[in-house]
């Protein structure tokens, strides 16, 4: 039985969902279905469902699944066989993921940011992606499961692919691509090294976008491909002819420092002067930076993030209205209520409602 596990080193973490399928047996399938009705008739946003129905398909791995107050894993399913992961950590405390991923799989691991170690053969060896590096793993005889420690503050972007639909996608380049041609077709292949500006650039938007849920993964798919074709391309002037702003690394690495700041400070943000000063970087570089990577204006991203944050919150029923307001940066519940209501079309209080129903 194929496993997927995802899971914190805190102690007090909250609850655990588990799900185990086992594709012929018929009772499984009866539990399964009873463990989603419940979770919808609790309300919770979850991706037990997909999961479940995943189950039957040929791409095999069952989930469990326990949830972090701070940490967020995000699995999009590009095409049969082809999926991406994003995986954030934002407690303070190391977060493991574990996958069965067989040979037949290609994988891609981007750290956007902080440091993620990769364990192979139960504990024996381990490698180190720190941020703003990539990984590739390719082995057809043997099977590369994935067992990570994401430490605090740190995200991953990973794309898993089947051996057969990426050679689908250079099928007129093998040559190019050198674990494609058929001296090594059979053999391993590893490959760590850092990753471009613009490679930072798409994975950051693919972190964070403010589009509707309806075109998410039509707009992830894109970049996507997008990621695939530049880091297989390696003429750095290419990046740069497209995106004079990424010529200099320096900017992007200021344009993230401000995104963090405006995180941290959320409650109390500074103005655009007062954080383009901060930065190092003129207001100009500052609205057309962050727009460009982000995909959003400085307070809409931190508009969303701040509504983001709010509902995690209300969900976890451990705070009141009032409490989640003041946390998020609104000094009266009338105007928190009212910009959740912007958000969501709903009041917080007819959200929980609706979760509790």
């Amino acid at each position: 039985m194929q496993k997927y596990c995802y899971e914190s080193q805190k102690s007090n973490a909250c609850g655990t969902i588990s799900i185990v399928s086992s594709f012929f047996n018929p009772i499984s399938v009866l539990i399964g279905l009873i463990i989603v009705i419940l979770e919808q008739i609790q309300g919770f946003e979850t991706f037990l469902f997909r999961t479940f129905l995943n189950s039957f398909s040929n791409f095999k791995i069952p989930m469990e699944d326990k949830n972090i107050a701070k940490g967020s894993f995000d699995e999009i399913l590009i095409d049969h066989g082809f999926i991406v992961l994003k995986i954030q950590n934002d407690d303070t405390h190391k977060q493991i993921v574990s996958r069965q991923i067989d040979s037949s799989f290609i994988q891609f691991h981007f750290c956007l940011k902080g440091n993620a170690k990769f364990i192979f053969n139960e504990g024996r060896y381990a490698l180190e992606v720190p941020e703003e590096n990539s990984l590739l793993l390719y082995n057809t005889k043997v099977d590369l499961p994935l067992n990570l420690e994401l430490q605090p503050n740190s995200w991953l972007v990973s794309i898993i692919m089947t051996i057969q639909k990426f050679h689908s996608l250079f099928s007129n380049e093998a040559d190019y691509i050198p674990f494609l041609s058929n001296d090594n077709k059979e053999k391993k292949y590893y490959n760590q090294e850092a990753f471009s500006p613009a490679i930072a650039v798409i994975l950051s938007q693919m972190m964070n976008y403010n589009l509707h849920p309806s075109i998410k993964e039509l707009y992830i798919k894109g970049k996507v491909y997008e990621l695939i074709s530049l880091y297989f391309n390696k003429s750095n002037d290419t990046a740069i002819d497209q995106c004079p702003f990424l010529a200099d690394e320096d900017n992007v690495r200021r344009i993230r420092k401000a995104k963090e700041i405006m995180i941290s400070r959320m409650a109390e943000p500074p103005t655009l002067t007062e954080l383009s000063d901060e930065i190092g970087l003129s207001l100009k570089k500052l609205k057309e930076g962050f727009k460009q990577i982000y995909g959003d204006s400085v307070f809409s991203f931190l508009f969303d993030y701040k509504m983001d944050y709010a509902r995690k919150m209300l969900e976890s029923g451990q705070h009141n209205v009032n409490e989640v307001g003041l946390k998020v940066g609104y000094s009266t519940s009338s105007h928190f209520i009212a910009a959740f209501k912007k958000k969501y079309g709903t009041t917080p209080k007819k959200y929980l409602m609706a979760l509790a129903s």
